[in-house]
C-alpha cells in the first residue's frame, strides 16, 4: 500500500512539474516535410513490419540446421 502511494505521488508530481512540449513553436532550421498519406502510413507502420517479420521467420525456417525429430 505504501509503495503504491509513493509511486502514485511520484507520478503525480512528475506530471505537475513537467512543462509543455511547445510543439507549436518553430525552431531555427525547422523545415518539416509534407505529411504522409493514409496509404503511406499503413504501408510504413503496418505492412512493412509484417513483411519484415515474415522474411526473417522464413529465413530462420529455411536455414535451420538442427536435426529433425522423426
Amino acid at each position: 500500500m505504501r509503495a503504491g502511494a509513493v509511486a502514485a505521488g511520484t507520478t503525480l508530481m512528475m506530471l505537475l512539474m513537467s512543462s509543455p512540449a511547445l510543439a507549436l513553436t518553430r525552431d531555427d532550421g525547422d523545415d518539416p516535410g509534407s505529411g504522409l498519406s493514409v496509404i503511406d502510413t499503413i504501408g510504413l507502420y503496418v505492412l512493412a513490419p509484417i513483411v519484415l517479420f515474415a522474411v526473417i521467420a522464413g529465413l530462420v525456417m529455411v536455414l535451420d540446421k538442427s536435426k529433425k525429430q522423426v
